[in-house]
C-alpha cells in the first residue's frame, strides 16, 4: 500500500513538473488556451451564422482580389494555433449612388449629394469568439491576445501582398510610434468588441425588470424605479436568501425569507434615514438583494481621448462621502478600513454607480443580464 501511493506520489511530481516546464516554453497567449479544442479544417467554410456571438471580437478585414482567401486562412490559423472560434462574415458596399443630404438646394428640393470615392466593394471580416455579454470577463482577456498575435497569414514580411484593410498605414504608425507596447502589437491590434451584425437591433436592447421584481417594489414609496436618471451610486446593499417563487414573495398572508425579509429592512431603514436628511435615496429589491443607492445621473462621466473615463463629479462626490474610512482597527495596531454607519446600519465599503432599472419589459430577444453586478 505505501508503495502504491509512493508511486502514485512520484507520479503526481512528474506530471507537475512537465506541465511546469511546458507553462515556462508556452508563449503568453498559449497560457489562455481552453483545454477544449476548436475545430480547425482547411477545407471547411466557418462562416458567421445568427447561433455566434452574440458579442464577438472584430479581428480583421480584408477587401479586393484574393480577400476571401487570406480570410479563410486567418480563420484556420486563430482555429488551429490559437484555439479560438473564428467566422467569416462577408458586407458589400455601394457608394456610387446619390444620397440625400441636409438642407434644400437654389430651387427648394431636397439636397443630393455623391461621395467624393465613389466605389462599390465587398469586404470580408473575421470576427471571434461567442461571447454573452458585453461585460464577460473572457472578452478583455481575448482582445488582448488577438492585439498581440502575429498569425503568418498577416505576416507581410513572409507574404508577397495582402488584402488586409489599412495594414500599411497601420504598419507605418506602429512603426514610428514612441510606445513600446504599441510596437509589440501585432497586426489585429486594431480589433475591437462588436456585435454579430446578423443579429436584430431588437437582440441589444437593454432588457427591464420582470413582473415578480416589479410587483416587489411597486409599493415602496422611495422606489429606484422612480429615479428620474439614467445612472444612480449604489451605496449600500444587504445580501438575502434568494428565491424564485412568486407565492413567497406576496404579502397576502405570507412574509419573505427570513434572511431576504431582513435585507429588505435593512434597505428601507437606510433610505428613510438617509431622506430624513435631505439626501436624494432610494431603495430597490429582487431576488437576491436589497440595495440603497444615492442620486440621480444622466451619465457617469464623459470619455478622455485617451479611452479613460473622466467620472462625473457629483458622482466621486457620493462616493466618496460614502465610502469606507480608513482608521485602526478595534483591538489592533493596524489600519484597516471601517465602513460607515448610519443609525447602526453599515454602508458598503466602496460605492459604485450603477444603471437604474428600468419599467419597462424588453423586446423578447433581449438577454437575461442582472440589472447590476
Amino acid at each position: 500500500m505505501n508503495q502504491r501511493c509512493f508511486a502514485c506520489l512520484l507520479l503526481a511530481l512528474g506530471l507537475s513538473q512537465s506541465l511546469a516546464t511546458i507553462a515556462q516554453a508556452a508563449k503568453p497567449w498559449e497560457l489562455l488556451i481552453p483545454f477544449k479544442r476548436v475545430e480547425a479544417d482547411r477545407e471547411k467554410d466557418y462562416q458567421l451564422t445568427d447561433d455566434n456571438g452574440p458579442w464577438m471580437i472584430l479581428a480583421a478585414t480584408f477587401a479586393g482580389p484574393g480577400a476571401e482567401k487570406q480570410a479563410r486562412q486567418l480563420v484556420y490559423e486563430l482555429r488551429k494555433g490559437f484555439n479560438v472560434e473564428a467566422y467569416i462574415h462577408e458586407e458589400s458596399y455601394d457608394f456610387t449612388k446619390p444620397v440625400v443630404g441636409l438642407g434644400r438646394n437654389r430651387y427648394g428640393g431636397p439636397k443630393v449629394m455623391r461621395y467624393a470615392n465613389a466605389a462599390k466593394f465587398d469586404e470580408l471580416a473575421v470576427l471571434v469568439g461567442n461571447f454573452q455579454g458585453v461585460n464577460d470577463p473572457a472578452i478583455e482577456k481575448m482582445l488582448e491576445k488577438i492585439k498581440y498575435a502575429h498569425p503568418d497569414c498577416l505576416d507581410i514580411s513572409k507574404n508577397n501582398s495582402t488584402t488586409q484593410r489599412f495594414i500599411g498605414l497601420r504598419e507605418l504608425q506602429r512603426r514610428l510610434s514612441p510606445d513600446r507596447d504599441r510596437q509589440e502589437q501585432g497586426p489585429m491590434r486594431n480589433a475591437f468588441v462588436t456585435r454579430n451584425p446578423l443579429l436584430p437591433q431588437e437582440y441589444f436592447v437593454p432588457q427591464g425588470i420582470d413582473p415578480l421584481v416589479e410587483r416587489m417594489n411597486r409599493e415602496v414609496e422611495h422606489s429606484l424605479l422612480d429615479n428620474p436618471g439614467r445612472y444612480t451610486v449604489r451605496v449600500a446593499s444587504f445580501r438575502g436568501a434568494s428565491t424564485m417563487k412568486l407565492e413567497e414573495i406576496e404579502h397576502q398572508g405570507k412574509r419573505l425569507p427570513s434572511k431576504l425579509e431582513d435585507a429588505a429592512m435593512k434597505a428601507h431603514e437606510l433610505t428613510a434615514a438617509l431622506r430624513k436628511k435631505g439626501v436624494e435615496a432610494y431603495e430597490f429589491h429582487d431576488r437576491y438583494e436589497s440595495v440603497v443607492t444615492v442620486g440621480s445621473f444622466d451619465s457617469v462621466g464623459r470619455e478622455l481621448p485617451d479611452g479613460k473615463l473622466d467620472l462625473d463629479p457629483r458622482i466621486f462626490q457620493v462616493m466618496k462621502q460614502y465610502e469606507a474610512e480608513r482608521k485602526q482597527l478595534p483591538g489592533q495596531t493596524s489600519i484597516g478600513l471601517v465602513p460607515r454607519e448610519l443609525n447602526g446600519i453599515a454602508f458598503d465599503v466602496q460605492p459604485m454607480p450603477i444603471e437604474v432599472p428600468q419599467r419597462s419589459i424588453a423586446a423578447a430577444y433581449a438577454s437575461g443580464n442582472r440589472l447590476y453586478e
